[in-house]
């Protein structure tokens, strides 16, 4: 059986740059690299940008339980380098936020994360590119499986655009996902006409029914 596009599947892979592993949902992997996190293949819908694009559009056409490997050029990974975003701050922008940068070190800035590449008596030359940005990749990977179960496809696709999962109720027969958090209707009503293109079920927010 060939994958699809918007066809859910369990995948296990390991990202290299220059050899060097950056990214494994391999337990063995994990455990050479001294992770301790708790490593494992994750669900995504092909075609949906889940992963990243050149790796993505490469799954189509794959079948379950063989081993592949894929070489990505930077523009279909994480982009060339980009020089417009190598900046000159001035120090007392890390002083005001307790910082004492050093020449190499890597520190997150205003939520990105950026390294600095030379400290000269009140400048601070700083790169935010991201730092794979530029670079080959390579990945090795293996579809363990297709994935069915629509509850589990929600929550995968809670975990990639959320990064939560929320409580929810499918309605097979009536081709809905009801969640009843009313916090979340923002969040929902955003993503709804996505998920429907993807899973082809309608996510809305209900409130409770009083018993």
């Amino acid at each position: 059986m060939k994958i699809k596009k918007n066809d859910f599947v369990e995948i296990e892979f390991t990202g290299k740059a220059n050899n060097e592993i950056f990214d494994t949902t391999n337990k063995k992997e994990a455990k050479k690299m001294g992770l301790q996190a708790d490593v494992k293949p994750v669900v995504v819908s092909v075609g949906n940008q889940m992963l990243l694009k050149g790796f993505d559009d490469s799954l189509e056409g794959k079948e379950i339980d063989k081993k592949y490997s894929i070489h990505l050029l930077p523009e279909q990974a994480f982009g060339k380098r980009n020089p417009s975003l190598i900046k000159t701050m001035s120090m007392k922008i890390f002083r005001d936020k307790d910082m004492n940068p050093v020449q190499g070190m890597t520190l997150q800035l205003d939520n990105y994360i950026a390294k600095v590449l030379s400290v000269s008596g009140g400048r601070v030359i700083v790169d935010f590119n991201n730092p794979l940005a530029g670079k080959e990749i390579d990945y090795d990977f293996k579809i363990l499986k297709k994935i069915e179960d629509n509850s589990k496809k929600v929550n995968a696709l809670q975990d990639f655009f959320f990064k939560k999962r929320f409580d929810f109720e499918i309605k097979e027969k009536d081709k809905k996902v009801i969640f009843n958090e009313q916090k979340i209707k923002p969040l929902i009503q955003m993503f709804s006409p996505k998920f429907k293109d993807i899973i082809g079920f309608e996510f809305v927010v209900e409130e409770k029914k009083k018993q």
